[in-house]
């Protein structure tokens, strides 16, 4: 137990909650932590065991303020995301190791992840499905799409689903979680179902590329997520969210946040890690929360704390208030860029300050989201009464809000706006003024071209007067006020330079809040209600792109009026969409051209300039989605908004724009009040239904799993094989072979490549062997709950450079037979021979991305040890945590200066008594003796080290 039990208290309005009172254990120190820090401390106080997590472990957390940047303190996150098939190689060994248990005569029933574990099987599948996607789909809005018919789920799927439409450079492959959700991936591939418009209930044509051979693939989801189903069924901490919730990605990360646990009436905070890249959202609603690889994410389900060192956190303070006219992407946007500038690369961000508030909790997710924008490791808001309302929104309950709040006062973890006397110190503080952010468009040429919106009539007259160039329309001052009359549709209208004839509001779903797309609705419904309209010749044109955005505009009753002002849903490849799209009018056309007019577009969405809008366009300009409609209506771009009114409404009374912009407390109400409580009910009774087909899916019940030997996805690694009750002590490694002579900069990429499988590899032997066709081969990624595969994927990559070899190529020498081979067959070959291998490499061995198999795939190749001049951190910390040891060579001495040449035997010896950066000597065949430094840093590594990883570690504890 923790020796901190006396720390223990009930919470005094519900007495029959408990708590560790961390504040009160702190002290004085505590009250001057970050709020994310003190976040750090209750997990170590709570999860102080004494070996895992220290007394001084949590100690050095209190003492944050001298002890950042200089030490490691281990963290227990409260649970783990999972993101979709990442989850396979880790529940691949849970289900592994339920059998080495039970062969070692333990309860099989025991194994189950240590903390709450939360899988989210939805985007992956469609990725794997839009491989080959229509390279440019027809309609660049994309959308939610409704299946029409159900029909009987065992028909065999007849096509493939669409390609994300999302956003333009993802050419279907895009993994933004909410581009081009169709509603679940299965919808389409089981079923032969129509997609409809859902505005206007039509049949979306068929995209033209069908995936071939429709059911191996589905064949090939099947069984991993029947794999997925049988560990929903037979682990306990484990909880599946099935495909076909069809909710955006940021929706079902937030339905999983608890904001705080509650654990047999035990309270803590929620804080967690994922391998999905969105995770760091959660920061957002107060949850500590960040990205991890995974063989962390793996170490975390087994118990094992996460290391971090003590990171410095600085605090973005936020002053003063929103001009009324900044959108909240401004306020994002400009934020991030504040961040960017002040070099947060590898810290916290926390955020403080009396402009806080103004923020909804959507901006905060969408700030905490872009993190790795700007290198920060997360940026933090803590809990506050925006949270709290947002919270009640979102589906939690009166009981359970009480409670949170009480808690989270009660250990100081609350955010008061009143006492900002008390605020936490920082390593450094960067301050941005909320009433610096003023709304700005883009243009008329160039996107890197801002023009602040007050300015724009000015700018544009500018444009007018300038030479003919990246800014300039170099028009005559006599001919600057030319007025075109233009019959159009039995009016005559006045066409002048700065006209507005195009008006898009397109959802960009790269960086978009979905607020701005709301804003743009209560703008016009404001409009419509004051008698305001737009020309009837302005071409408008509404495409909501992800399901998101639809959802918002239609929850919260905008469309009607967004039509009324010409805005029509376009583009989801339903026809009656589509023809909404026309060129302008001929009319307009040809006065534009005999006047020679610049005639101007405006629209929200990112690419204005590349695909110019029509010929007879010449200036265009990015703006908001509320912009847009202001511009649409007011006519023209010539405008001060300040000055001059938009129109003459109802009776004659001029307009303003300030008289129709919706409030920033005006849209949260909107947005919380109708559109997340809609969300998260819908979201909630899918959750509770679950869905026809996933609840149909069969899959085994047994508390073992039943493997299938002819799989070639998943298969039952070999990591346990010698789990004995005992663990053996280090053996010494005895006439050692070197497998491969690396050089420096070895990446895990190179260790283990995550891409496509040569068609000459090991592993395209083996799955060759297996009856596939390289069509049928998959990626390394893909079969990563596979140990055959990722084996004979281990130092395949093309790329690598073995010095015995001398020239790029995933080849080694046999010594014994001085065969040249792949380095499986080679590895295979020593493994049947018993002679163990080790890897000599140069500096920095094991950079780039965290990757399980980096350190599991030489494991298996039979490497007992990896002798380099230095280690990236956490690939050293992942070769321990699987039982290889990482030995290096003493300041100034490498190979060359050894006089290597790695075609020697070497024998090094583990005494019992290893303790951390301990000197060994290494013995050669040719007579040679010198000293490396053993890379454990602490005592935990070295138990982890002597029981064969932490897997082994692991699983002897159900013994």
């Amino acid at each position: 137990g923790s020796p901190y039990q006396p720390a223990i208290e009930a919470l005094e309005s519900h007495p029959e909650k408990k708590f560790y009172n961390v504040s009160k254990l702190g002290g004085a120190k505590y009250d001057t932590l970050p709020y994310s820090i003190r976040v750090l401390f209750e997990s170590s106080v709570r999860n102080c065991d004494g070996f895992l997590v220290k007394e001084t472990d949590a100690m050095n957390i209190l003492d944050w303020k001298t002890k950042q940047n200089h030490v490691e303190v281990p963290f227990c996150p409260a649970r783990v995301v999972l993101q979709d098939f990442t989850g396979i190689p880790a529940m691949v060994d849970f289900a592994a190791m339920r059998e080495a248990v039970r062969n070692a005569g333990g309860d099989p029933v025991k194994v189950n992840p240590a903390c709450p574990t939360d899988l989210t099987v939805d985007h992956s599948l469609q990725i794997d499905f839009s491989k080959c996607a229509i390279q440019n789909a027809p309609n660049p809005g994309g959308g939610e799409q409704k299946p029409l018919a159900r029909l009987s789920p065992l028909k065999p799927p007849l096509r493939k689903p669409p390609p994300c439409r999302g956003h333009s450079g993802c050419r279907g492959s895009c993994s933004t979680g909410e581009a081009g959700r169709s509603s679940g991936p299965f919808s389409a591939q089981i079923e032969n179902t129509p997609i409809l418009c859902p505005f206007h209930l039509q049949p979306v044509p068929e995209p033209e590329t069908v995936l071939k051979n429709q059911e191996m693939e589905f064949g090939r989801n099947r069984e991993r997520l029947q794999f997925f189903k049988w560990s929903s069924k037979v682990f306990e901490n484990i909880s599946i969210i099935p495909p076909e919730t069809g909710t955006a990605h940021q929706v079902n990360l937030e339905y999983l946040s608890r904001v705080v646990f509650d654990v047999k009436d035990f309270l803590h905070p929620d804080s967690v890690v994922g391998t999905d890249s969105h995770t760091t959202m959660v920061n957002g609603l107060g949850i500590l929360g960040w990205g991890v690889g995974g063989i962390e994410t793996e170490a975390v389900m087994l118990g094992m704390p996460l290391t971090l060192t003590l990171p410095e956190v600085v605090g973005c303070e936020l002053t003063g208030r929103v001009s009324p006219f900044a959108t909240s992407i401004d306020i994002v946007l400009s934020i991030t860029k504040h961040l960017r500038q002040a070099d947060v690369a590898g810290k916290f961000v926390e955020f403080f300050g009396s402009g806080v508030s103004q923020l909804s909790v959507a901006d905060r997710t969408t700030i905490a989201n872009m993190c790795p924008e700007y290198g920060a490791i997360l940026s933090f808001f803590p809990v506050d009464n925006v949270t709290l309302k947002h919270l009640k929104h979102a589906g939690f309950d009166k009981a359970k809000l009480e409670v949170t709040e009480a808690y989270l006062k009660a250990v100081k973890l609350f955010r008061n706006d009143e006492s900002s006397s008390s605020e936490p110190e920082y390593s450094q503080v960067v301050q941005v003024s909320l009433s610096s952010i003023i709304p700005y468009v883009s243009g008329p040429k160039r996107s890197q071209d801002r023009v602040a919106v007050n300015n724009m009539k000015s700018d544009f007259q500018a444009c007018l007067n300038e030479k003919s160039g990246v800014k300039g329309f170099q028009i005559a001052a006599e001919k600057q006020n030319d007025i075109v009359p233009v019959q159009y549709e039995g009016n005559e209208y006045k066409l002048s330079h700065g006209c507005v004839v195009i008006a898009a509001v397109i959802s960009c779903t790269n960086n978009c809040n979905p607020s701005v797309m709301l804003a743009a609705g209560l703008l016009a419904r404001k409009a419509v209600e004051a008698g305001l309209v737009v020309k009837p010749y302005i071409r408008t044109s509404l495409s909501p792109g992800s399901g998101m955005v639809t959802h918002y505009l239609s929850s919260s009753g905008v469309l009607p009026y967004l039509s009324k002002l010409g805005f029509e849903v376009v583009g989801y490849g339903c026809s009656t969409c589509v023809g909404n799209t026309a060129p302008l009018p001929e009319t307009i056309r040809n006065a534009i051209k005999q006047g020679d007019i610049i005639a101007c577009g405006v629209l929200s969405g990112t690419k204005n300039f590349e695909g110019r809008l029509c010929d007879c366009v010449r200036a265009n300009y990015l703006a908001s989605p509320p912009l847009v409609v202001a511009y649409a209506i007011a006519g023209t771009v010539h405008i001060d908004f300040d000055t001059e009114p938009l129109g003459t409404g109802f009776n004659g009374k001029s307009i303003y724009l300030r008289d129709i912009w919706p409030t920033r407390q005006e849209l949260h109400t909107v947005e919380e009040e109708h559109v997340i409580s809609s969300m998260f009910k819908e979201l909630k009774e899918k959750m509770e239904k679950g869905n026809k087909r996933w609840n149909l899916l069969e899959a085994p019940e047994s508390i073992l799993f039943p493997w299938d030997l002819k799989s070639t996805y998943i298969r039952c690694p070999s990591f346990f094989d010698n789990l004995a009750k005992e663990a053996v002590p280090p053996q010494a490694v005895e006439n050692a072979h070197v497998l491969l002579f690396l050089g420096d900069s070895v990446t895990t990429d190179h260790i283990s490549p995550a891409g496509s499988i040569a068609r000459s590899s090991a592993a395209a032997k083996y799955l060759t062997s297996k009856g596939l066709t390289p069509r049928e081969f998959n990626s390394y990624g893909a079969r990563r709950g596979n140990d055959a595969v990722m084996t004979r994927g281990t130092f395949a990559n093309i790329k690598l450079l073995n010095k015995f070899i001398g020239k790029p190529a995933p080849k080694t020498i046999h010594f014994p037979s001085g065969q040249t081979l792949d380095v499986f067959e080679a590895a295979e070959l020593y493994q049947k021979e018993g002679i163990p291998v080790i890897i000599l490499a140069g500096k920095k061995y094991g950079l780039g991305s965290s990757r399980d198999w980096a350190a599991k795939g030489p494991f298996l190749l039979g490497v007992k040890a990896v002798l380099a001049e230095s280690y990236e951190k956490i690939h050293r910390s992942q070769l321990i945590g699987i039982g290889i040891a990482p030995l290096q060579f003493r300041p100034g001495e490498n190979p060359s200066t050894l006089g290597l040449t790695g075609r020697e035997q070497f024998s090094i010896l583990f005494p019992p008594d290893l303790s951390p950066r301990m000197t060994l000597d290494i013995k050669t065949s040719t007579g040679k003796v010198f000293s490396v430094i053993a890379l454990f840093e602490n005592n935990m590594e070295i138990t982890l080290y002597k029981n064969g990883g932490s897997l082994n570690f692991v699983a002897r504890r159900f013994l």
